[in-house]
């Protein structure tokens, strides 16, 4: 095989420890390795980047181990080619590996050029990517609190959300505060209505017959007393993200607003996009390659001629998510209803789920194109969606006559059955 690196070094990073292994290939010779142990501390990385530039090294390979890569590749990414691997692309035999095996094997690969390299954005990316992963986090955490809050009111007897339409609206927060707050199990039936507002007041009996009777001990209550104040401090500490990730967003605004010109892409929806794939397109070879590596394109598993699982990838953990939500809201869209009709078509062959994927791959492949362009959201065959009436009926026209004459060309009817 031809080599495609004269001198690089695979690197085995761990915890505490890196084994790194340079390689050095000289034409018709075998190539020579040079083996050294270094510490994860700053000052011993920065003796490992000293050893690479004294040996005339300037391309490393390294497992994606965690998140161990990371300081090696902050203080080697000035300077140095640095690949960050796939460990399924670089995983030795089983049973024929320990940690020196492993770099030279790192090495030995990525010298041959056989180890595709993972995608690791720009230091300003990277540091947004961390903010929008923690409110993501944040509001998954948020959101099972809500829900144990509500399996809470369900144990104690309190079916109000069978009549409010949100649990944790004005009214209804104010009538469990009263609940909360009352030292025995009774209600007082005219201060439950003046808690209601507005149209909920039409409803003041079936919000007092959904609450009379409850059951709910001191205990109870004090458990709801702090899962209310977790909620209050995760909701707070959201407020505070929300006002970093708009300092550090401000730089890529404009790529922010041109990606809201999609159907179902809100201001958050698009920064999420951008916090995961940046906004230099050059880094994916094309918009096939970035569906790939967003988990939304069909496996591709074949053997003896024999399709096995085809289902798609568990890449993307956090891109895909915020993208199928985007898809959803594309199709309700009355913005355009361009992905409506596409997922209708779909969804008619292929089912509700693999159309929203099929959603969600289009609106990347449409969010790869407008971020390599710079150009708003306008698909080439919009015009068929967005048509007006009368060129419908030009259209259809068209068609039929296209049609006559392919039947009188085939010889299934004559032009005098036609005419009759």
């Amino acid at each position: 095989m031809k080599v495609v690196y004269q001198t690089c070094c695979g690197v085995d990073v761990h915890k505490s420890f890196l084994v790194a292994t340079i390689i050095k290939t000289a034409s018709g010779v075998e190539p020579s390795y040079h083996k050294k142990r270094f510490s994860t501390f700053n000052n011993s990385i920065l003796q490992f980047k000293e050893w690479l530039i004294e040996n005339q090294c300037r391309d490393v390979c390294m497992e994606s181990t965690g998140k161990y890569w990371v300081p090696v590749f902050n203080l080697l990414e000035d300077g140095f080619n640095v690949t960050i691997a796939n460990p399924k692309w670089v995983k030795a035999v089983k049973g024929n590996k320990d940690d020196t095996k492993d770099s030279k094997w790192i090495g030995d690969l990525f010298r041959l050029g056989l180890v595709p390299g993972s995608y690791i954005p720009c230091k300003p990316i990277r540091i947004l990517r961390e903010f929008t992963r923690y409110r993501y986090k944040l509001t998954s955490c948020r959101s099972s609190e809500k829900n144990r809050y509500q399996n809470a009111l369900t144990v104690c007897n309190v079916a109000l959300d069978s009549v409010v339409s949100d649990i944790f609206g004005k009214s209804a927060t104010s009538v469990i505060d009263y609940l909360i707050e009352q030292s025995d199990n009774s209600i007082n039936h005219e201060e439950i209505a003046s808690r209601l507002l507005r149209s909920l007041k039409k409803k003041s009996d079936s919000v007092i017959e959904s609450i009379e009777g409850y059951q709910m001990t001191d205990a109870q209550k004090y458990r709801m007393r702090l899962v209310r104040a977790h909620m209050d401090y995760i909701t707070s500490t959201i407020n505070d993200i929300d006002t970093m990730i708009d300092s550090l967003i401000a730089p890529y605004e404009n790529a922010v607003q041109l990606l809201c010109t999609i159907p179902g892409v809100d201001r958050n929806s698009a920064i999420t996009i951008i916090s995961e794939i940046g906004t230099d397109m050059a880094q994916f070879s094309n918009s096939k390659r970035l569906c790939c590596w967003a988990g939304l394109t069909p496996g591709n598993n074949e053997s003896a001629g024999k399709k096995k699982s085809v289902r798609i990838t568990r890449a993307g953990v956090y891109l895909k998510p915020a993208l199928v939500q985007v898809a959803h809201a594309a199709v309700k869209s009355d913005k355009s209803p361009y992905y409506k009709t596409k997922y209708e078509r779909i969804s008619k062959r292929r089912g509700k789920k693999r159309a929203i994927i099929a959603i969600a791959r289009m609106i990347l492949t449409a969010v790869y194109q407008m971020l390599s362009s710079g150009e708003t959201w306008n698909p080439t065959d919009l015009f068929k969606i967005d048509m007006p009436e009368p060129l419908k009926e030009k259209q259809k026209e068209k068609a039929i006559k296209q049609a006559k004459k392919l039947l009188i060309r085939e010889g299934i009817i004559s032009e005098s059955q036609l005419v009759s």
